[in-house]
């Protein structure tokens, strides 16, 4: 890697991590940071997450999930000790980048990712799609088939389109009550 190139200042670079480590891997990071005296070197280790909301048994849960899997962000200075420190920390396999150098995130990346992160309203899951045929299974229209015209993951819902007296009806209905036909 060789000398420490000035303008390569502190920048995020991405680290790739066996998957499921994530979380494992900035907790044994941030020990060595500490251990090792890096502050000035290495400032923060982020695995970026965001809520949505699944449903289970028919429940909905909060839960997180990792926005890039098997990858941990860091906001370091590239130093031959400050590489050789984030490198050799169990389950790194290495730095995203050519070679040996790792290539830093741009300021519009991390600034997407950031948002993303930030989001503190989680999101619904839904595997629904305009156009696919559902079975509602709940409410005063259980048992009628329709037709999703809409999916709004941010509150939940669908628009189904119901055939009512020979006419097409749209219902909002929440994403419980409904199945794929």
């Amino acid at each position: 890697m060789g000398k420490q190139d000035p303008s390569a200042g502190r920048n995020w670079y991405v680290l790739h991590t066996y998957s499921g480590y994530e979380d494992s891997v900035k907790k044994a990071l941030e020990q060595r940071i500490e251990s090792l005296g890096m502050q000035d070197y290495i400032f923060g280790v982020v695995v970026p997450k965001e809520k949505q909301i699944v449903f289970k048994r028919g429940e909905p849960i909060e839960e997180e999930r990792k926005l890039f899997p098997g990858y941990v962000l860091v906001d370091m200075v590239v130093t031959d000790d400050s590489w050789y420190v984030v490198r050799n920390t169990p389950n790194v396999t290495g730095f995203v980048g050519s070679g040996n150098i790792p290539v830093s995130v741009s300021p519009e990346e991390f600034g997407v990712i950031e948002r993303r992160v930030g989001e503190q309203e989680a999101k619904f899951k839904s595997d629904f799609r305009a156009g696919d045929l559902v079975i509602i299974i709940d409410g005063p229209f259980k048992n009628y088939e329709g037709t999703v015209d809409a999916v709004d993951i941010d509150k939940g819902k669908l628009t189904v389109l119901v055939v009512i007296f020979d006419r097409e009806t749209p219902v909002e209905l929440d994403f419980t009550q409904v199945k794929k036909k």
